[in-house]
């Protein structure tokens, strides 16, 4: 298994309004028997709770988990929002931290790119109880653009066109994060100890273009659906998960 890629940063969390929070929870929504309100849910790397706030109601315990401490304000704050007080918040380093907990379900966006290690990723199914459900996401390297930007010499914009495109030890060289090709991303959960159930592109939401008639135009017809059959139109990998019973 692979391991590190130099300089990995740490990634910044979707905003409560972002259209990709919701193409994310609507098709977690999509899968089947993954919610229940007999069922715990834990999101790895829940950031600032944008994501869990929209769950919360449909489980019977939820728990947010994420390296920054410094998000648990803006967790709670989303919760209590959300009108659900029995979430809990924790502060956890998986790449150095055992887990202790097992859950029903989890949901883990845009996370795994950032661990110092993909060794890590076998500390996700650890956090399943046997027969639980997970869904992940990662950067889709045929996306036109580098979602979490480059060390780029020389250029002060980081998120050059086509960069992501780049043969995976150049990637590496610069990038912020990992970023994955659908097989890639399938073969590392796999060999981690996850089944994978069903893996999908995820539409491109197109929030970074300011309001206007070209994103009105661009988000009611290629940008439309939540999924997309086209690796050039998405941003990220939606995959669904099982930890074998």
């Amino acid at each position: 298994m692979s391991d590190s890629a130099p300089r990995i940063a740490a990634g910044k969390p979707a905003a409560p309004a972002d259209r990709i929070v919701s193409r994310r929870v609507n098709l977690v929504h999509k899968i089947p028997g993954f919610c229940g309100s007999s069922l715990s849910l834990v999101d790895v790397g829940c950031g600032n709770g944008a994501t869990l706030a929209h769950l919360a109601e449909a489980f019977r315990s939820c728990t947010g988990m994420d390296l920054e401490g410094s998000y648990r304000a803006a967790f709670e704050s989303a919760m209590a929002r959300a009108g659900y007080t029995r979430g809990t918040f924790r502060i956890i380093d998986l790449d150095k931290e055992e887990p202790s907990e097992q859950f029903d379900r989890m949901v883990c966006f845009e996370v795994i790119e950032h661990f110092q290690s993909e060794r890590t990723v076998r500390k996700l199914v650890q956090m399943l109880k046997p027969g639980g459900l997970a869904a992940i996401s990662v950067p889709n390297k045929w996306w036109v653009f580098e979602t979490h930007g480059a060390h780029l010499p020389f250029l002060p914009w980081n998120r050059v066109p086509f960069f992501s495109w780049l043969p995976r030890p150049l990637h590496d060289r610069w990038a912020r994060a990992r970023i994955y090709t659908r097989r890639r991303v399938v073969q590392l959960l796999e060999r981690s100890g996850f089944r994978v159930l069903r893996a999908s592109y995820i539409t491109a939401p197109m929030d970074v273009l300011p309001e206007g008639r070209l994103k009105r135009m661009l988000t009611r017809t290629l940008f439309r659906t939540d999924t997309t059959r086209i690796p050039f139109l998405a941003t990220s990998i939606f995959l669904e998960c099982e930890r074998p019973s």
